[in-house]
């Protein structure tokens, strides 16, 4: 299951009706902007008991195209390791 900003702007209008629905719209796009500017200064983002996300480098490396088998330089490149709390690998991992 995927979730649509929208659809989760209205979940939180639904929980938490007080709360304006442009103030939670505010409220989200300075977090993921926040969280976004935290990966690119290379900063470890953590929720506790939620979730971390975390920016890794991959060094430069010699791959090969797997169609022609020619050799092809790969430049160094940075990714994101997410990573949930234990709890909530439990709780997602739970038989029903």
């Amino acid at each position: 299951m995927s979730f649509v900003k929208s659809d989760l702007i209205k979940e939180l209008s639904n929980n938490y009706p007080n709360f304006l629905k442009k103030d939670l719209i505010k409220l989200f796009d300075i977090m993921v902007y926040e969280i976004k500017e935290s990966l690119k200064r290379g900063e470890r983002v953590e929720l506790r008991d939620v979730f971390t996300i975390e920016p890794r480098t991959q060094k430069a490396r010699i791959s090969r195209n797997p169609k022609t088998n020619e050799k092809v330089n790969t430049p160094e490149k940075k990714t994101i390791l997410f990573k949930t709390s234990k709890e909530w690998s439990k709780i997602i991992n739970e038989k029903k």
